[in-house]
């Protein structure tokens, strides 16, 4: 039996690869093992740790590896030290790691350097801001790659990965947003209180390498906020440097009826809600993905997707953290027409990896890698 480590930071990770954990989980030849770190651990993002339990995992290891306050190459030193302590007392034949989060660059590094397999998903990604270099770092140190699409398979091509380890699977979540498992729209507005009817998605994260402007471009963006009239349901942003002055700027919510403030909301619960959205407003890349597969448009504010899309492309708006942009782009929101895209995947994501694991194949993937040069 092989086991297989799944690390997981966020529940914006989590949302990514639960359907592969299930998958794996369900496989009696593979033992699923599950590192449990980062915001999860935090109770003022909600202590997302007891979603993972709910959804049925068992063999999950807990591990703190901040406080609010710290500085995220902290977090990093931290989680590679706890994975580190993890994989020499437990056995593991792979860890798999998602996206471009520090606790993902961990991961790789402890398995690259402990002669462990390491697969990374949804690599070859342009994500702005340092994450793009925390993303390709993850993806040089990994052996495998599990990819959303081809442009993304052609940049690990590009960064020097070899062809015969990159799967491209498309992205996981979309097998939870094309299930007929979601909750209804009455459920989720019932768990979470949502009282009014017609309303959008409000998620904004920090900038990490913008964050003296943070203060202003928050101020603006809640001064729009307000200013609109409209309802929003408020979703708290990640907690990299920065995440303090957008929580505290989300404090002149309090006592406005037409917006509710969360810090965490239940993947599949947010998935109903943006689907029934009038349109997505921030900087998330839910709004580049997600928004697109459900047909929703999507404002996207300021630099942190630079480049993870066109300038112009149907459904997404893109403006400056200004209050009058901001206003005009929700205007044009309000009546904007997005046809659903499937350019990320077909929902059958799971299915795909759970295939390329039981291949005999990957488990002979050689430990040293070597730079291929492009033809």
């Amino acid at each position: 039996m092989r086991s297989i480590l799944f690390v997981t930071g966020t529940r914006a990770d989590y949302g990514k690869i639960k359907e592969l954990m299930k998958k794996v989980q369900g496989e009696s030849s593979f033992d699923l093992k599950i590192f449990v770190t980062g915001m999860h651990m935090l109770s003022r993002y909600g202590s997302t740790h007891l979603e993972l339990e709910k959804d049925g995992f068992k063999d999950l290891y807990k591990f703190i590896n901040q406080i609010d306050s710290s500085n995220m190459d902290m977090v990093l030193s931290n989680t590679i030290q706890g994975i580190s302590n993890y994989i020499h007392e437990y056995k593991v034949d792979l860890i798999v790691v998602h996206g471009d989060r520090v606790e993902a660059l961990a991961g790789a590094i402890v398995g690259a350097l402990n002669n462990i397999r390491v697969a990374h998903v949804e690599g070859g990604e342009i994500s702005g801001t340092i994450d793009e270099s925390i993303r390709h770092a993850v993806s040089k140190f990994s052996h495998l790659h599990f990819v959303a699409h081809e442009e993304a398979r052609d940049r690990l091509v590009q960064l020097g990965e070899a062809k015969d380890n990159i799967y491209v699977i498309g992205s996981p979540d979309i097998d939870v947003m094309l299930s007929d498992t979601l909750p209804s729209l009455l459920d989720v507005r019932e768990k979470y209180g949502i009282t009014f009817q017609d309303y959008s998605v409000l998620m904004y994260h920090p900038v990490t390498t913008e964050c003296r402007d943070t203060q202003v471009h928050v101020s603006e963006l809640v001064d729009a906020v307000l200013e609109s009239g409209r309802n929003y349901v408020v979703i708290f942003p990640n907690n990299d440097t920065g995440s303090q002055s957008i929580i505290s700027e989300y404090e002149r919510f309090e006592g406005n009826e037409g917006i509710k403030v969360f810090p965490s909301i239940k993947f599949e619960f947010f998935l109903t809600l943006l689907k029934n959205a009038s349109f997505l407003l921030g900087n998330s890349s839910a709004g580049i993905r997600e928004a697109g597969i459900y047909g929703v448009p999507a404002i996207d504010l300021g630099s942190r997707q630079k480049g993870r899309y066109r300038v112009g492309d149907e459904g997404i708006l893109h403006v400056e953290e200004i209050k009058e942009e901001i206003l005009l782009a929700i205007e044009k929101a309000e009546v904007c027409t997005v046809p659903e895209t499937m350019v990320f995947g077909n929902g059958d994501s799971s299915c795909k990896f759970i295939h390329i694991l039981k291949d005999g194949n990957i488990w002979d993937c050689p430990i040293q890698k070597r730079f291929i040069d492009m033809e």
